[in-house]
């Protein structure tokens, strides 16, 4: 199993100097990823927490890549209906390509709706719109001048450089359509569900790549938060994720006051519970 550790882009803790020595701490300590949280309009009523202060993920990921030298950055997740295709593709593009191939594109459908009226997008067509942008993501990826022509999105050939190998596709969400998406799209599944009901679900995906003749390096990933005051039931808690199929552990610390506070727990994950 990897593991992964969130980086708030949110709140006070979305200060420069805090989020360059959590990064830092988290590269230290031997993490495969840092990963960010994707909002960019908050209603006042859900600011609780972060005041509703966020830091585009995109930029902040752009921003890891020159802060960093190791570790890999991801977004858990980038909600696709918010952002033009073809302009999300650049962008992804630009950090693969300045952060040496680190990026990872967790990636999803949204779901505050308040969020999706102020963006002025149609929350019922976030499945559609996810769909065709993961076309594009990948047509853009495969060509380096060839017109699309979709659903949705249509562009005459243009020069897509650069062009970086493109970063693995984890799809986020629970039900049908999300692992639909994430056997055509994906190179793993990203959802939020608790161990026993991932269980059952990650073998049915398992069982659909296998009829597809993929698998293999596909991953499963769960985003938790840990008490570590008990390290033993710290251990049994990732032990079974690991049995419920999960291969990727990103490690959500909540509202930790400060990079200090970060650090330590940090790192008492990697040394006390981490396998």
């Amino acid at each position: 199993m990897k593991y992964g550790i969130a980086i708030r882009n949110m709140g006070p803790q979305s200060s420069r100097a805090t989020m360059r020595d959590c990064a830092a701490a988290a590269e230290r300590l031997g993490f495969d990823a840092l990963f960010v949280s994707d909002h960019l309009c908050i209603p006042p009523d859900d600011a609780e927490g972060s005041g509703g202060r966020y830091l585009d993920v995109l930029a902040a990921l752009a921003w890891f890549a020159g802060a960093t030298e190791r570790i890999r950055l991801g977004v858990s997740v980038l909600v696709l209906p918010y952002r033009p295709a073809v302009l999300t593709a650049k962008q992804i593009a630009t950090i693969q390509e300045l952060s040496g191939g680190r990026m990872i594109l967790g990636a999803g459908v949204g779901w505050m709706r308040r969020e999706f009226e102020a963006l002025g997008v149609e929350k019922r067509m976030r499945g559609r719109i996810s769909n065709e942008t993961l076309r594009v993501i990948r047509h853009l990826f495969a060509h380096d001048a060839e017109g699309y022509t979709g659903e949705l999105v249509k562009f005459p050939p243009f020069v897509f450089a650069p062009r970086p190998p493109c970063p693995p596709i984890w799809i986020g969400g629970n039900g049908a359509p999300a692992l639909e998406r994430a056997i055509e799209f994906g190179d793993g599944w990203h959802p939020m569900l608790p161990a026993d009901k991932l269980a059952p679900m990650a073998a049915e995906l398992k069982a659909k790549l296998a009829a597809r003749g993929r698998g293999g390096d596909f991953e499963i990933v769960v985003r938790r938060g840990m008490r570590l005051d008990d390290l033993a039931a710290a251990r049994a808690a990732l032990a079974a994720e690991r049995a419920a199929g999960a291969t990727y552990f990103i490690l959500d610390l909540g509202r930790y006051a400060d990079a200090r506070v970060f650090a330590e727990r940090a790192e008492a994950f990697m040394a006390k519970v981490a396998e």
